[in-house]
């Protein structure tokens, strides 16, 4: 047996953990836990992946298990779906998240109706990364959750730290339904963003948000990156104006938390959305009208979103900064509902 991959044992060491050695901890000790966990993509097995995830584990598992496969992305993701009709469980990787589309017919039509169709369990991720801010253009800086939120049969999971990451990769591996599993590019190596993971099988449960930072003035509801966004806007209105954010990172965006949600907002009476995707048809809109069902009575202002702008995500770097929600939109949006 080959020795553990560095990127993948530090936490065995006590060492802080980057979401990217989250994730790559996460497969890891999967496949050792289940030898039906199989991975399938482009370049994960001599190369080691695009971000060097899996560096190191064909060498552990070998090519029965780890499957470097051809670029077809619609041809890979159904094969794992025939894998997962036979007892395995696949994970896929999409070298970047933007190139799913060519499987979204297999995903939608074929996967996400298997159990109700009566095929019995179907256990498969689809995980990548996502996301702007790495200067990528509009082919490698997408965020895709919206593109499946409406599928039922699906659950969408976007993690915003390491430990999460971790715990809620491993959670969706051991789902018996198919998860899609977005992983935000600029938080794989962020400077301040390691975490010293519990060092035992832990794992994150599907569909429960969790609070980032509690407060009483207004809510934001964010997941992913804008959850780092949001906080430093918190600190900096907590420090110039004395407005206390409420801060619910969703986690899961499918199955979405709604008590979560609602119990915030009775707690501050106001709802701020942040989230990386474009603004129409954005995951703000259905927030909000989960708001309007649970929680009318105690609102106190309207409910406002901050988000990307309708565009494709620019390459100009000038230009995809201001397409981004900034911590300046952050903080002007919770200090007018704040004020209201």
């Amino acid at each position: 047996m080959s020795e553990r991959p560095e990127h993948v044992s530090r936490t065995a060491r006590g060492e802080p953990v980057t979401l990217l050695e989250a994730v790559a901890e996460a497969l890891y000790e999967e496949m050792e836990r289940d030898p039906d966990v199989v991975l399938l993509g482009e370049d994960i097995g001599a190369y080691g992946g695009a971000f060097k995830v899996t560096r190191g584990f064909l060498d552990r598992f070998g090519d029965r298990r780890v499957i470097d496969t051809p670029i077809s992305e619609g041809g890979f993701t159904g094969a794992a779906a025939g894998a997962a009709h036979m007892g395995l469980r696949p994970v896929v990787e999409m070298q970047f998240m933007d190139f799913v589309s060519p499987a979204y017919d297999v995903l939608t039509n074929y996967i996400a109706t298997s159990a109700y169709r009566g095929a019995g369990p179907l256990p498969l991720v689809v995980r990548g990364p996502v996301g702007g801010g790495n200067r990528g253009g509009p082919f490698h800086s997408q965020n895709v959750e919206m593109a499946f939120f409406h599928t039922p049969g699906l659950k969408i999971v976007y993690p915003s730290t390491p430990r999460d990451a971790k715990g809620l990769l491993k959670a969706a591996i051991r789902d018996d339904g198919p998860v899609i599993f977005e992983e935000h590019k600029g938080l794989y190596r962020a400077p301040g963003l390691r975490e010293v993971l519990p060092d035992e099988d832990y794992v994150v449960p599907l569909g429960v948000a969790r609070t980032a930072r509690e407060g009483t003035d207004v809510t934001v509801v964010t997941y992913g990156a804008m959850v780092h966004r949001t906080l430093e806007a918190a600190q900096r209105l907590a420090d110039d104006d004395g407005i206390s954010l409420d801060v619910v990172d969703l986690r899961t965006l499918l199955p979405m938390d709604d008590e979560a949600i609602a119990a915030s907002v009775r707690r501050t009476g106001r709802i701020l959305v942040v989230h990386e995707d474009t603004r129409t048809g954005g995951i703000a809109g259905e927030v909000a009208m989960r708001v309007n069902e649970l929680a009318f009575e105690w609102l106190d202002a309207p409910i406002l979103r901050v988000t990307a702008l309708d565009a494709p995500v620019p390459y100009a770097g000038p230009l995809e900064d201001h397409f981004l929600p900034s911590v300046d939109d952050i903080v002007e949006a919770a200090r007018y509902l704040a004020r209201y």
